[in-house]
């Protein structure tokens, strides 16, 4: 087989692909880092190994990488940048067949998942270093707030996470740090990429990815996609999207160039909400593929649409400009059924939560059941069963970036001066479609436990029961500077002022009787901030290739933090003033003969001052008195261990702690029973790895395993009936933790053509996700398989 094409065109494949190897665990391999962004300067020792062994990870043409930097707020190379940054580049998300932004994620510790509902809607819910992430997440340091599934890889180019306080990157964030999705975008050369794979549990996928250099001085790139999947060891729930994503740029390899980008996604599918979970564990007796919603009615339908524009120009001597310009809309339909209710199993036995109070304990967490409860067997649905929620997102965004590299007196300057300004929008129908046509609530009911019958036949009708308008303006200024005091010493910063302002009402509808849908409006809730961010960091390199840092930053976040529903200001909040946290970093980086990257780093994030109930009923605003910790050490390893063998892992610790839950109104009266609590959704110790050997110059074999730790669900609180409260001193309820093994083998049978297999969870472990504290967790995908051939001309 020929690998190669010789030359020039070698180097510039073996850069990337050892650049990808690396890139995962944020490391930098020094000269093959620079490699990948600048080809001609491929480092030659990584070249003659790469030209021994053949494509590693994955063949990535490089001809079609954008020729822009990833983060135009980096101000220094990652050995260079005193933060922990992990990249998962293209190379890496196409060698384990990642899908989408979970999937991703899942492989980078310290990130976990919730359950994907809140007040914005169903979709992505994620934990970075121990807070939730919602509002930091970005496509080309745009913020993405809408909530909603970000499914597919297609025209993802790769995803960076910066932990850390973030506010100064994309501002009003949280301390855990930012997740950056980079999109595809035309290049040199003409280039095609078409796959097409089959799987077990229905896996039917097929992508394309066209680079044309049309002439000169333009390019023109198309990425399409249609997948549709079973959800692997469930009994209904599926997914179904197709996505189609053109791109331009106009004044290729000049000094200015203008890209259009459009994206355009659909998804229709089934929201797991998986199976009853109880003090930590499914249910006993029951069967993880069990369906316990209506499969006739729950479904998922969102549409995506991104048309971005961007303008670079470079004036010379040091100095460019980019500006980008993004419209998008996000739509989301959705009917849900959670698995909410009294379950009385087949020994006569109902879940109780663990539970101690001065008449006796029942730490068992079961109890007879009662005459009023369903028969043995059954389970009585209730709660938000058969819930619509009808969502738009748009958001308008414009930033501009002046970017300058040179000298001042003695010192070596990157500065990064910008100013960016958005406008958002959010509306929501929300009510219940299990209603007859007058509004009267229909009996819903009782399913076998062992077997649900997961088909609705009572009416169906929707019942509005709300809408909410809300709307959010951001304007700001920032500047970002690495200075470089000699070869050993830089120190690297930046500021962000913002003005930030947002507005949310709701108003309700009857929902039966004579008034059926008639409207009440409700108030109209502001909140008006002025944000201030930085952060500031020092690094010394005692030898070339390796750094030592500290770093320090804060976040702040108002009341009105993002558009939707989840973060929209109440009564209780709209008056209070932002709140903030901090991060403390020290770490190391160490790139070993530009084969292997090492880092380590100690952090640790604090929630200053997050908002609490006042506690007194004549103060309704809440009170900025809860403050939380989180302190980890995280490590990383990857490069090329030989000619043949590549290894990136990652290993987290997190260890975390309630300092305060309450106000100071009632931890002075001795009640702030949460103090000392982990904070829940935190894994102690989350760790994964994935290695690929070259057996042959054209057959490949890798390994991956991901191992999450046991987390907490719930904290301590008052014994029930005591007076004066008194705290409970009964267990936390926490989950088991879970490794899950994956084996991927490719074969490069011809020059052009290769065969990718991968077996995810290979062990068929049964693990749980995205558990729920109410009740509910998402059974972990079973043994699964899929097989994609790709061709390249």
């Amino acid at each position: 087989m020929q690998r190669v094409r010789s030359g020039v065109a070698a180097r510039k494949k073996v850069a990337l692909t050892a650049a990808a190897v690396a890139g995962v665990a944020g490391l930098s391999l020094g000269g093959v880092a620079r490699a990948a962004e600048g080809v001609e300067a491929a480092d030659a020792a990584v070249a003659t190994a790469a030209d021994q062994m053949g494509p590693l990870v994955s063949e990535v043409d490089v001809t079609a990488k954008r020729p822009t930097p990833e983060n135009v707020k980096a101000t220094a190379e990652p050995l260079n940048t005193p933060q922990t940054v992990t990249v998962v580049p293209r190379g890496v998300i196409e060698a384990q067949n990642l899908l989408g932004l979970r999937d991703i994620l899942s492989i980078v510790p310290g990130i976990t998942f919730g359950a994907g509902e809140g007040g914005g809607g169903y979709g992505d819910s994620i934990n970075l270093r121990g807070y939730s992430a919602n509002n930091d997440i970005t496509y080309d340091g745009v913020r993405d707030s809408a909530q909603y599934s970000r499914s597919d890889s297609f025209n993802i180019e790769q995803l960076e996470v910066t932990n850390g306080a973030n506010s100064v990157y994309s501002g009003a964030g949280s301390v855990g740090g930012t997740i950056n999705i980079t999109t595809k975008r035309p290049g040199n050369g003409d280039n095609t990429t078409v796959t097409g794979g089959l799987g077990t549990n229905s896996y039917y996928r097929a992508t394309v990815d066209a680079n044309r250099r049309v002439n000169d001085s333009v390019a023109v790139r198309l990425n399409a996609m249609a997948h549709r999947n079973d959800a692997a060891g469930r009994d209904v729930e599926k997914a179904e999207r197709w996505g189609v994503a053109p791109s331009v740029t106009l004044g290729l390899d000049g000094p200015t160039q203008f890209t259009a980008l459009y994206l355009r996604q659909e998804d229709e599918n089934v929201p797991q909400y998986g199976v009853p979970f109880h003090n930590g564990r499914a249910l006993p007796g029951v069967n993880p593929s069990n369906y316990y919603g209506y499969a006739n009615l729950d479904t998922q339908e969102q549409t995506v649409d991104m048309l971005t524009g961007i303008i670079d120009h470079d004036f010379g001597n040091g100095l460019s400009v980019r500006n980008l310009t993004r419209w998008q809309k996000v739509t989301q339909y959705i009917v849900v059924n959670p698995p909410q209710g009294t379950w009385c199993l087949a020994n006569g036995q109902k879940p109780v939560a663990w539970s101690q109070s001065t008449t006796g304990a029942n730490l068992t967490g079961f109890a007879p059941c009662l005459a009023t409860d369903p028969a043995p067997g059954f389970y009585q649905p209730s709660g938000p069963r058969g819930t619509l929620r009808d969502t738009e997102n748009t958001l308008l965004h414009n930033q501009t970036d002046f970017t300058w590299e040179g000298a001042i007196g003695a010192t070596q300057h990157t500065i990064v001066a910008g100013v960016a300004v958005f406008a958002e929008d959010f509306h929501l129908d929300a009510g219940n479609v299990l209603r007859t046509a007058t509004g009267a609530t229909v009996p819903l009911p009782p399913m076998n436990i062992a077997e649900p019958d997961n088909i609705w036949s009572g009416p169906v009708n929707f019942i509005q029961a709300s809408a909410q308008d809300g709307e959010r303006q951001n304007q700001a200024v920032y500047l970002f500077d690495n200075i470089q005091l000699g070869e050993k010493w830089s120190v690297n910063g930046g500021v962000r002022w913002e003005h930030n302002e947002g507005s949310n009402r709701t108003d309700t509808y009857a929902t039966s009787g004579a008034t059926l849908g008639q409207v009440t409006p409700g108030p109209t809730f502001r909140n008006d901030e002025t944000l201030l961010s930085y952060r500031l960091g020092v690094v010394y390199k005692p030898i070339p290739n390796a750094s030592l840092y500290v770093a320090y930053g804060n976040s702040q976040t108002p009341s009105q933090a993002t558009v939707n529903g989840s973060g929209a200001c109440t009564a209780a909040s709209c008056t209070v003033d932002p709140e903030e946290g901090e991060s403390f970093e020290i770490g190391g980086k160490w790139d070993i003969d530009g084969r292997v990257s090492l880092t380590a780093a100690l952090f640790r994030n604090d929630r200053i001052n997050y908002r609490v109930a006042s506690g007194d009923p004549t103060v309704p605003e809440q009170q900025l008195d809860g403050s939380a910790r989180v302190e980890g050490v995280a490590l990383g390893v990857s490069g090329m261990i030989t000619d043949r063998w590549a290894v990136f892992a990652n290993y987290t610790y997190l260890d975390s702690e309630v300092l305060q839950g309450v106000s100071d109104l009632i931890a002075a009266q001795g009640q702030d029973f949460t103090k000392g609590d982990p904070i829940a959704n935190v894994p102690d110790h989350s760790f994964s790895l994935f290695t690929q050997y070259n057996v042959t110059p054209d057959f490949q074999v890798g390994y991956g395993v991901t191992y999450q730790g046991e987390m907490y669900l719930t904290q301590h609180g008052a014994v029930t009936g005591s007076n004066p409260p008194v705290r409970t001193t009964i267990p936390l309820v926490k989950t088991d933790d879970y490794w899950v093994h994956r084996l991927a083998a490719t074969w490069q049978f011809h020059r052009s053509a290769q065969l990718q297999v991968i077996v995810n969870n290979l062990l068929d472990e049964e693990y749980y996700i995205r558990g729920r504290n109410n009740g509910w967790s998402t059974p972990g995908d079973t043994r699964n398989a899929q097989a994609t051939l790709t061709y390249r001309f």
